[in-house]
């Protein structure tokens, strides 16, 4: 598994997660993100050619060190300044309250333990702090929910860890945020298993 999860699957999926779909949902979810910013599963930095020039600093995150040579290309590219440190999002070393936004696409799937990551987001937003996601999770149809919860086990060894079958609203929710904004959606393109979309915006509950 070591080969495969750290030379074969991070190529196949930086291949897939490039495509024009997914860079155009990309830019759409990060159009009005701004100020201090952190991005949790930073991944290979697909997401980085989309940050507005509102972004004042950024600061991304990935246990992982995943095709260093692209990354490193993509972090001379981008237009704003940023910091990439290899941690895990379930212990974030930042003070409380200190970033405007925290970002996550296509993360909260492959979290071992997603709560945790996402009450440590809730910690280090400001009170008035925006959490942006763009994840893929369970289907609102039953069939679909069905086939999600029998092949998960197979996807999580195959695909570093991904869930198919987390509810992802109701996660942000129970981590402590209100939902401000919930697009539900399939994204077309993407084998139905994955395909269903949960896009939008919390702020810490207070």
């Amino acid at each position: 598994m070591g080969f495969y999860a750290h030379q074969i699957f991070p190529r196949v999926m930086d291949w897939v997660m490039a495509g024009p779909r997914f860079q155009e949902q990309r830019q759409q979810v990060l159009a009005d993100v701004r100020g201090d910013v952190l991005e949790i599963g930073f991944g290979t930095g697909l997401n980085l050619p989309f940050y507005p020039k509102t972004v004042s600093w950024l600061t991304v995150l990935d246990p992982a060190n995943l095709l260093p040579d692209r990354v490193v290309k993509r972090l001379a590219a981008a237009s704003v300044p940023v910091q990439l440190m290899h941690r895990s999002a379930e212990v974030l070393p930042f003070a409380s309250g200190r970033f405007d936004y925290v970002v996550s696409t296509w993360t909260l799937c492959t979290i071992p333990d997603v709560l945790a990551a996402l009450r440590e987001v809730r910690r280090v937003l400001k009170g008035a702090g925006t959490f942006v996601f763009l994840e893929h999770g369970r289907s609102d149809e039953a069939n679909i929910a069905k086939w999600q919860d029998r092949l998960d086990p197979i996807q999580r060894v195959i695909a570093g860890g991904c869930h198919l079958n987390r509810r992802i609203d109701a996660l942000i929710e129970e981590a402590g945020f209100e939902l401000t904004r919930l697009d539900r959606y399939v994204m077309a393109g993407v084998p139905r298993l994955g395909a269903d979309m949960y896009r939008g915006t919390a702020t810490p509950k207070q």
